[in-house]
């Protein structure tokens, strides 16, 4: 049974860095990419970005662009998500998924204070 389980969530400033973390079991981790994305209240989920097999590869939505950054270590089965410059637009709930099969965490919720 694959599970994804999000981590590292919490309250920073407006400036501030938090680092998210995914951890991954039950697959065979580096046979996916994997995806973040997140949900604002009353908004829809809109993808953050994603990272491939290797992580030699990395796209983002161009509200991220230049202040996240996805990583990952396969030997960890863990993906994570660097965030610099946050604002509070950034405040939301943030997911991790393997992208294209339906594979997601629970979430880890980031607000950001002005």
């Amino acid at each position: 049974q694959v599970q994804l389980v999000e981590s590292g969530g919490g309250l920073v400033q407006a400036g501030g860095s938090l680092r998210l973390s995914c951890a991954a079991s039950g697959l065979t981790f580096s046979n996916y990419r994997l995806g973040w994305f997140r949900q604002a209240p009353g908004k829809e989920r809109e993808f953050v970005g994603h990272i491939t097999y290797s992580g030699s590869n990395t796209y983002y939505a161009d509200f991220v662009k230049g202040r996240f950054t996805i990583s990952r270590d396969n030997a960890k089965n863990t993906v994570y998500l660097q965030m610099n410059s946050l604002k509070p637009e950034d405040t939301a709930v943030y997911t991790c998924t393997v992208l294209g099969h339906g594979y997601w965490g629970q979430g880890t919720q980031v607000t950001v204070s002005s």
